[in-house]
């Protein structure tokens, strides 16, 4: 279970590809944002997902929304997935699952992340929440679909 609309999202500090720690409550201050989370790098899923929010970054960057991706890959695996899919946008790793767990993101007893996709407001409350492991291209279209909905 995801955590809930309208509630805060957690905050958290992670390795990022950016080459330093990211923290949700200073790079994305006052911002809007959608953190995906993701099992695993190179993985068909996955590398579907990340190019289709690869493909789709002009969209939200043009409303002024950040994206970042999350797994429990080192920073190093992570590093060679963005360059091999000329990703736009920051990944961050969490590999002991902390943050997956707080948000709810961790499959339980094998301790793989979730396929889920959260959409954060300026002030950091969630607004939209999409949850669905095996449809990896159904999570931008969810969020295309609700910051139209908001933005109307």
């Amino acid at each position: 279970m995801a955590l809930k609309i309208n509630s805060t999202a957690p905050d958290f500090t992670l390795p990022s590809t950016t080459g330093k720690d990211f923290k949700l409550s200073e790079d994305f201050k006052d911002t809007p944002c959608i953190i995906y989370f993701y099992p695993k790098d190179f993985t068909p899923g996955c590398t579907a997902e990340a190019c289709d929010f690869r493909d789709n970054i002009a969209y939200f960057k043009d409303l002024g929304i950040d994206v970042v991706g999350i797994s429990r890959d080192t920073i190093e695996t992570h590093l060679k997935f963005q360059k091999a899919h000329e990703l736009p946008f920051a990944l961050l790793a969490d590999i002991d699952g902390k943050v997956c767990k707080a948000y709810e993101a961790m499959i339980p007893l094998i301790g793989v992340p979730k396929r889920i996709t959260y959409l954060l407001d300026k002030n950091h409350t969630i607004v939209e929440v999409f949850e669905q492991l095996f449809g990896s291209r159904a999570h931008i279209k969810a969020m295309i679909a609700k910051v139209k909905e908001v933005g109307e």
